[in-house]
């Protein structure tokens, strides 16, 4: 078993003395460097421009009213949003990479077994029935989203390998879709503003108060699905051979679906519908570094707060003063790339 183990955890192939960039821990370390400096632009971007030399002074002083204004609009706006933005695009692309090594599918995530649809039924019945304060929406959408998953768990189990939990998702994304629509039919004018606007995504309601709830909890939930990446590099081998190996399956497997419920279901409430980045940017870091866990999920991480960074800046100065629905920004990248991913699966 030491020697099993050992080897699911070996590190990718060495890459050349003389490029160290090209292993896992440089790409990794030039992808952290790329999230600081994608950060800094987003935030001084916008209707209003901060210049980026004042960006890491304007926190502890300013001087003059211009710079008062920047600092106002730093502190209270931008930063926030910023931090938020790269938060949720790592909790969902490490969600994506943990479905995928689940489901043994680079194009899983996980709205197939219904956890965003859960999340999204929890949060527009929240909207319809309870007047749409987040104190309301955010236990709704996540109440919505575990409910989902136990029900698609249950439902799923009494087949064997993974097609009826598959097939579970299927179903309670359809019954969780009627009802989103029943919900859409029985809303009133103001109601159905605020559902358009969360169908579609959004960053806007990101603050400090929000990022001090979430940010320990998606850490703390992240971590713990980051400890099976042993169990889940086994799982590539197939899952008789995972069981062979000694890993619990079924306890793993439950354990992977319920943290990645755990993890998804808060962001739904406060950021609305944003897709693919859970299903592109863990096939992508797949692609480019391999499959082994040890650097797939952590690269993932790294990579979803890059992507939902740069969607969240191009979506507020594309249009400005005004800005684009983020989830419109993230399904016309996503959307392409999808296609082009089942056009190379066909071949």
């Amino acid at each position: 078993m030491n020697s099993v183990t050992s080897t699911l955890s070996s590190p990718l192939p060495a890459a050349s003395k003389t490029s160290r960039w090209r292993t896992p821990a440089g790409v990794l370390g030039l992808l952290a460097a790329l999230l600081l400096a994608l950060m800094m632009l987003s935030a001084s971007s916008g209707a209003l421009h901060i210049p980026l030399t004042a960006l890491p002074r304007l926190p502890f002083s300013a001087d003059g009213p211009d710079e008062a204004l920047w600092r106002s609009v730093l502190l209270d706006v931008r930063l926030p949003r910023v931090l938020f933005a790269a938060l949720a695009g790592a909790a969902l692309a490490l969600s994506g990479a943990a479905m995928q090594a689940l489901f043994r599918n680079p194009l899983a995530e996980p709205g197939l077994i219904g956890i965003s649809a859960g999340g999204a039924l929890g949060a527009v019945g929240a909207i319809v029935l309870g007047g749409g304060s987040f104190l309301i929406l955010a236990p709704s959408a996540f109440i919505g989203s575990l409910i989902a998953t136990v029900a698609a768990y249950h439902l799923g189990r009494r087949y064997p390998g993974m097609a009826g939990l598959l097939l579970a998702g299927v179903a309670i994304n359809a019954i969780c879709g009627a009802l989103v629509g029943l919900f859409t039919y029985l809303a009133d004018d103001t109601q159905l503003r605020s559902l358009t606007f969360w169908n579609m995504g959004s960053l806007a309601g990101a603050s400090w108060p929000l990022l001090a709830g979430l940010a320990p909890w998606t850490i703390a939930v992240g971590a713990l699905i980051a400890r099976d990446w042993r169990a889940m590099n086994a799982l590539l081998l197939g899952e008789r051979e995972a069981l062979h190996l000694g890993f619990p399956l079924k306890a793993v497997r439950r354990r992977l679906i319920l943290l990645t419920a755990l993890l998804v279901g808060p962001l739904v409430a406060a950021t609305g519908a944003i897709g693919f980045v859970g299903l592109v940017v863990p096939h992508l870091v797949r692609l480019a570094l391999g499959a082994d866990h040890r650097w797939l999920l952590p690269t993932s991480v790294v990579a979803g707060a890059i992507a939902l960074t740069l969607a969240d800046w191009l979506a507020r100065i594309a249009v400005i003063p005004a800005e684009l629905p983020i989830g419109i920004v993230t399904s016309l990248v996503g959307g392409p790339f999808f296609l082009w991913l089942l056009a190379q699966r066909r071949h």
